[in-house]
């Protein structure tokens, strides 16, 4: 008789993880539950020895370190970056990838409040439209509409605790 061994916590935690980013990203402005709060779950599922990552808080670099991926120094070296502060930095300089190699394009992971300025998405996973609120203010909306000309561009996953909310660069984002 074949037996499997249980699961254990941490592939549970991973697996769970991986579905709610699945999940977001397939359904634009959906709010999707982690299975714990901040980047620690997300970093866990997405980056592994064949990645780079940038992180702006020591905690996050060290997170990085410690899984076996490239530390990037630079947010443009980086397939994944973790933002704390989303608005602190220059968007222009996030890998959005080229007309050749789109799927070269970063995955921003990033703290937003889901409160505050209401946008509209429309585009693929998205029947008709949905509205959220995330709070950034509309230059930050402006500058990914510029940067993200489908098919290049990123895909962001805002975190507000354990609630994740998935935009791709297929998304259309109009402020409200």
């Amino acid at each position: 008789m074949l037996t499997v061994a249980p699961p254990e916590a941490r592939e549970l935690r991973t697996n769970s993880t991986f579905e709610a980013l699945m999940w977001a990203l397939s359904r634009p402005g959906d709010v999707r539950t982690l299975p714990q709060p901040g980047f620690g779950a997300i970093a866990e599922t997405l980056i592994d020895l064949e990645c780079s990552a940038y992180a702006d808080t020591p905690d996050m670099r060290a997170h990085i370190v410690a899984s076996g991926a490239v530390l990037a120094e630079t947010i443009g070296a980086a397939d994944h970056v973790f933002l704390s502060s989303p608005e602190s930095v220059d968007l222009a300089e996030i890998n959005c990838g080229s007309a050749l190699y789109p799927d070269d394009g970063a995955t921003l992971v990033a703290v937003a409040a889901h409160s505050g300025q209401r946008v509209r998405l429309t585009g693929p996973g998205i029947k008709d439209m949905a509205e959220v609120s995330i709070n950034l203010t509309p230059g930050f909306w402006a500058m990914r509409d510029m940067l993200c000309l489908y098919p290049e561009g990123f895909d962001i996953f805002f975190i507000d605790g354990d609630k994740v909310i998935g935009i791709p660069r297929s998304t259309k984002v109009e402020v409200l």
